[in-house]
């Protein structure tokens, strides 16, 4: 499955706050430097919904804070406990 995310780096803690319009927004706590803060979103979410990590790939966004995540195996139920997905 592919979401769209908005990411926080520099965050006090990570977390999940819920939907922004179409996105999840996600706070994470590395640095937006070298890639820290990619790593560390993935990391975040596999564990968050758990999932392995190699199952969390930024499809989109690299190098931005809105970001295309794919998730193999996230199903639309697990997204339901942050408020309602966007159909």
């Amino acid at each position: 499955m592919k979401i769209s995310i908005k990411v926080v780096p520099g965050a006090s803690r990570s977390g999940i706050v819920g939907w922004l319009g179409d996105s999840l927004k996600v706070r994470i706590q590395a640095p937006a430097t070298d890639g820290k803060a990619n790593d560390a979103l993935c990391a975040f979410l596999a564990s968050e919904f758990g999932l392995p990590v190699r199952a969390v790939r930024i499809a989109a966004g690299f190098s931005s804070r809105k970001k295309i995540v794919e998730m193999d195996g996230l199903s639309r139920e697990a997204l339901g406990k942050f408020g309602k997905p966007p159909a």
